[in-house]
């Protein structure tokens, strides 16, 4: 088999075979197909596209390129969800303690998770702003924490799936990274590779998502869950706004104070109402419970408090100081900050989103290249958004950093993210779409 004729293949837009497939990506991790080759296919895949089978087949190639986690020790339902990504998206450090304690030793959390880059926050640089969280557990170490506690949360494996380490870096430098196909196994072949039998994928869309579009984003919804649902998995996917930022804090230890918030039930309304939809959808995914009765353990972990205990348990269990969970206020902190006002009378009429995931990275709460520091204090906290009334003069956003020229380009971005408007704006939907192996739902 040669690989110079699979090019031709694809770039003729016939479909390749089982074997063509796995001849590539196993060729290529192991480094005896060159980078201008694979550069040439993966040009092919976007300027042609996959059906559905060969996506399907990619992924399970990716997803076998390295360690895949056995979780046929745990002794129930395993569950994980995946975010693409968003501003202010703290989802996964709610739902994980809710789904512990909504059906304890029945449904468990094994999650792997990654860390940000860019416009959009990682949750593994979140969880590290609790003193002494541990995200490198062993195999052995996160499988015995999920066991005994219900849920722990750890960053991505070094040899997990490394085919698409390698796929992904080519995408970004030769304009292959906006194809349904290659986003969509790049994803479930990390998902899959993690183990869990049960996956809630929240696709975001929006000025701060990589889907702008709602029939883009619906179009790669639909590509993960067939890719899902044809491995054996159940798999659903919510297609919700980005944009707007998700609650009112952007930054990495403002962001856990916010979550505990949410475990209280005093978060943000609009995060309220995600981390219940998630969390309900998901252990309803496990087949024990209907749709009303998983959303009535939701509300009541929350209300009871056996979200957040579960929280601490999971945070203690991995070596964090629980003390911050009780006092936020000895969360990492910020020597600085900044008040940005409104420039007249009105309302919110269009956030950038986008642009305020970078301003908070540029305040240093995030990475603009791989090898920046996170600095756990910084980031943003929006006291307007989407569709708010404001005064002239009245406060809309607090910006925090630890250096002052930071804190100087970071209000600068947030700044021009604003937009206001005499009017109101209209309301927009927080959940556009639900897609599952039955087909789409329109909100």
């Amino acid at each position: 088999m040669r690989m110079y004729d699979i090019i031709e293949k694809k770039r003729d837009g016939r479909e390749l075979t089982d074997a063509e497939i796995g001849f590539f990506v196993d060729g290529y991790t192991a480094g005896r197909i060159p980078d201008y080759q694979a550069s040439a296919l993966l040009m092919a895949i976007y300027l042609q596209g996959m059906t559905p089978e060969e996506t399907r087949l990619l992924t399970m190639h990716m997803m076998n390129s390295g360690d895949v986690v056995d979780l046929s020790d745990i002794p129930g339902a395993t569950v994980d969800k995946h975010s693409t990504g968003g501003v202010g998206d703290k989802t996964s450090l709610a739902v994980v303690p809710m789904l512990a304690a909504m059906d304890p030793s029945h449904t468990f959390v094994a999650k792997m998770t990654g860390r940000g880059l860019g416009h959009t926050g990682g949750t593994v640089d979140k969880l590290e702003s609790i003193p002494g969280f541990n995200t490198a557990l062993s195999q052995d170490a996160f499988i015995d924490c999920v066991r005994e506690h219900g849920a722990a949360i750890i960053g991505q494996t070094g040899n997990l799936v490394p085919a698409d380490k390698l796929i992904y870096a080519l995408r970004d430098v030769t304009a292959t990274v906006s194809s349904i196909p290659l986003i969509a196994s790049s994803i479930m072949s990390k998902k899959l590779a993690a183990g869990s039998s049960c996956i809630l994928l929240d696709v975001k869309v929006g000025s701060g998502a990589f889907m702008k579009t709602v029939p883009e984003a619906v179009e790669l919804a639909q590509a993960m869950v067939a890719i899902g649902e044809g491995m054996g998995r159940r798999v659903k996917a919510l297609v919700t706004n980005m944009d707007r930022p998700l609650g009112h804090a952007i930054g990495n230890a403002l962001e856990v104070a916010e979550v505990i918030d949410a475990l209280h039930g005093r978060g943000p309304a609009d995060l309220q109402h995600e981390v219940i939809l998630i969390a309900s959808d998901l252990l309803e995914l496990t087949g024990r419970f209907t749709h009303e009765e998983a959303k009535a353990r939701a509300e009541r972990v929350i209300a009871d408090g056996s979200a957040f205990n579960a929280f601490k348990e999971i945070v203690a269990a991995q070596g964090g100081d629980t003390r911050v969970l009780d006092d936020p206020t000895l969360l990492p902190g910020a020597a600085l900050s900044r008040t940005l006002t409104a420039p007249q009378d009105g309302f919110v009429a269009h956030i950038d989103t986008e642009a305020v995931g970078i301003a908070s990275a540029e305040l240093g709460a995030g990475r603009l290249t791989k090898e920046d520091d996170i600095d756990h204090g910084a980031g943003i906290t929006l006291l307007k958004n989407y569709g708010d009334e404001v005064i002239a003069g009245e406060p809309v956003a607090i910006l925090y950093a630890n250096d002052p020229e930071k804190l100087a380009i970071g209000t600068k971005r947030l700044t021009s993210a604003y937009t206001y408007s005499s009017e109101r704006p209209a309301a927009e939907p927080l959940l556009y779409a639900t897609v599952t192996r039955d087909g789409i739902v329109y909100a």
